[in-house]
């Protein structure tokens, strides 16, 4: 079932769906979708380096791709044909019964604009910055500007909490993850490095694992 706006709000009060910073209700909310807005840094192919990628050895972001980070005020111009990784302003965190569906908009795909090519489910449990893998199958260049509404989320509620999003919820650092970049070879998709992490204050660090522990709890129960 795909929340509506209200049940959308009500799941952010509950803590079920945590975006940070928090939203502008009258500009972000939709009747059954929250926008999110587009960040500042990207990460673009470095082609004239690389005549090719061998996914069989392994793909090492850092090495292909450098980042480019733009002024909240500057725009990146997206060219034809071009693909590059960015970023969204907020965070999000999903609870262990819900996901998460990245979604264009659709005054951007008129202009030729995609914002994933196949990486659009956000699993239970997730949290992080989500990654878009922004495209533009049009003919024209086309300039985003960082704030501006990227792209747009759904929600969708599971018959039941799932097992491995307990898991990764026990897995979850104290320490939150620094804005890097790595690929995930097995499922071919960009997520956050776990490498390089800053401290969280204590009354976070407390929460998150009490969060964790009632996540636990639940899903023992629920699976016994």
């Amino acid at each position: 079932m795909v929340l509506s706006d209200r049940d959308i709000r009500l799941h952010l009060e509950s803590g079920k769906i945590r975006i940070t910073p928090p939203i502008d209700f009258n500009t972000q909310l939709g009747s059954c979708s929250v926008d999110f807005r587009l960040g500042t840094k990207f990460r673009v192919f470095e082609h004239s380096r690389f005549a090719y990628i061998d996914l069989r050895k392994g793909v090492d972001v850092d090495e292909i791709m450098r980042e480019v980070e733009i002024g909240p005020e500057e725009s990146f111009t997206l060219h034809p044909g071009q693909l590059v990784l960015g970023m969204t302003i907020e965070s999000l965190e999903l609870a262990p019964d819900l996901l998460a569906r990245l979604e264009g908009r659709s005054s951007l795909g008129r202009l030729g604009i995609i914002v994933h090519g196949t990486a659009s489910v956000f699993d239970p449990g997730w949290i992080g910055n989500p990654t878009l893998e922004l495209g533009n199958v049009g003919i024209l260049p086309v300039s985003l500007y960082a704030g501006m509404r990227i792209c747009s989320f759904t929600f969708e509620e599971l018959s039941r909490s799932t097992k491995c999003s307990a898991l990764r919820a026990a897995r979850v650092s104290t320490a939150r993850p620094c804005r890097s970049w790595t690929l995930d070879a097995d499922r071919s998709e960009v997520s956050r490095s776990a490498n390089c992490v800053t401290k969280q204050p204590a009354h976070e660090t407390t929460q998150r694992a009490a969060r964790t522990r009632l996540i636990s709890t639940r899903e023992e129960r629920l699976l016994a």
